[in-house]
């Protein structure tokens, strides 16, 4: 199993040293020439999603990615990864891959870069998860083919839609890896 980790922005290598402690191989997607090799899986990081997106549009990457994931490759995504793949963006007309069908709001908690909220909440199939939020969106609305893993103070956190999870803080950040097991027992096995 081989797991493309984007690597234009972000905490991509986090994410990567989480995979290698399960055990798991990854590549770094840098240019449209990396979406050449074979994988399995996606992880979408966390970082400046307005920055991803344009440097996806502008390294010809976007529509292959889009293209991969409405044709089924898993994918999780978090923070940043969230609002890469939403339908909508609240109060922003912008949409980069527009595959998951929700409509989130950015900065949920503050603009600053010090923005920081720390929560313990339960995240479905996995248990009660430590979540930290950095800048981190939420999501506002869902279609109803969207299925709700964890809320936090009545906000929308962790989202499952057909192959794509997405959720709103950062499980690269700590100790404990059980979201990413998640992602490939449950997408990937």
């Amino acid at each position: 199993m081989k797991i493309a980790v984007l690597a234009v922005q972000g905490a991509f290598l986090e994410h990567e040293n989480v995979m290698h402690k399960l055990g798991v191989q990854t590549i770094q997607l840098r240019k449209a020439g990396d979406l050449a090799e074979d994988f399995d899986g996606l992880i979408l990081p966390g970082g400046e999603s307005t920055v991803q997106g344009k440097l996806l549009r502008e390294l010809h990457m976007l529509e292959p990615i889009r293209d991969r994931i409405e044709n089924g490759l898993p994918v999780l995504a978090t923070c940043a990864g969230l609002i890469l793949l939403a339908e909508q963006i609240s109060g922003d007309d912008t949409v980069h891959i527009g595959t998951l069908p929700v409509t989130v709001k950015r900065n949920a908690y503050g603009r600053q870069l010090g923005s920081f909220h720390y929560a313990e909440g339960n995240f479905l199939g996995v248990g009660i998860f430590p979540m930290e939020f950095i800048r981190a969106p939420y999501v506002t609305e869902a279609s109803q083919d969207v299925k709700i893993l964890a809320q936090v103070e009545g906000r929308i956190v962790g989202v499952q839609y057909r192959n794509q999870l997405a959720v709103a803080f950062h499980p690269e950040l700590g100790d404990d890896t059980r979201i990413h097991q998640y992602f490939l027992e449950n997408y990937l096995s």
